[in-house]
């Protein structure tokens, strides 16, 4: 926070007074973190002067598209490039590495700088990994076919009778234990496994992130259907957040990325263009 200071009037069309430092003290700039500036000359990355960003293998639209990172499309993959950017980092100075889910949120050294792949911050991947500010607020979601026992429910209770199914290590699956808390939700290792499931009528629905429920029910799943939302089990906002390693030195400065990005409207840009079609869907009550 600035401290109290001079009144200074700036005159443009009409005079107005704004509050600024002491005179012997001069504000950073927004690209600055603790007299840093956050360009990449300065940044501490694996490979000098590039950026190596990581994500799951496969990963899904609306996030990825075709399953390639580098080609700038899907939600996540945009806004990488558009960090990367803020960072003063050429599309050509982007690297991309595949990290499995788990494993990049576990202890130990990374093999990228930054990872994005639908990570919801929590207090305990805080443990083993660093966070930078949220870049997106998501809700959970539960998926089901139009032929499988769990389609009439509309209701909480009425799920508690049927199968779920989520991915290991996720949110999703958090949010399926607390539908079901005195039964076993079953637990895959990717989405693509746990639809297959849902199709094979091993398991009665699946819970997902909001907006790849829309995508797999409205391209994948033929005659999949969105039940609604699950309630937060805090009462907050689920949020994703770039993982990076714990302690890393990147990650006040992309913090300051993703906070520059929000505040001049880039985020919500990105997220108009591939997130803005997937839609509503009510709160499970």
């Amino acid at each position: 926070m600035r401290a109290p200071g001079l009144v200074l009037a700036v005159t443009t069309a009409l005079a107005v007074a704004v509050a600024c430092a002491p005179a012997d003290e001069t504000a950073p700039p927004s690209n600055q973190v603790d007299g840093v500036d956050c360009k990449k000359e300065n940044l501490a990355t694996l490979t000098p002067g590039k950026i190596t960003f990581g994500t799951d293998q496969p990963v899904y639209e609306p996030w990825y598209v075709d399953d390639d990172p580098t080609n700038g499309k899907g939600f996540e993959s945009a806004v990488a490039y558009a960090l990367a950017e803020e960072l003063g980092y050429a599309r050509e100075d982007v690297v991309w590495t595949r990290v499995p889910f788990n494993a990049a949120i576990q202890p130990g050294k990374k093999t990228y700088d930054a990872n994005l792949t639908e990570f919801s911050i929590t207090e305990e991947r805080k443990q083993a990994v660093d966070f930078s500010a949220p870049y997106y607020d998501v809700d959970q979601a539960v998926v089901t076919l139009k032929s499988s026992k769990a389609a009439p429910a509309k209701t909480l209770a009425e799920l508690k009778r049927v199968k779920i199914g989520a991915q290991v290590g996720t949110t999703s699956l958090d949010a399926a234990q607390r539908l079901q808390p005195e039964q076993d939700v079953a637990v895959y290792n990717t989405n693509d496994d746990a639809k297959a499931a849902l199709r094979a009528g091993q398991i009665d629905a699946l819970v997902v992130d909001l907006p790849t429920a829309f995508y797999i029910t409205s391209a994948e799943l033929e005659d999949g259907v969105i039940l609604g939302q699950v309630p937060p089990g805090d009462g907050k906002p689920e949020q994703f957040g770039v993982v990076l390693d714990k302690g890393s030195p990147l990650t006040a400065c992309v913090s300051t990325a993703v906070g520059s990005l929000r505040a001049d409207g880039a985020l919500a840009k990105i997220e108009q263009e591939w997130l803005s079609s997937a839609g509503a869907a009510p709160e499970l009550k």
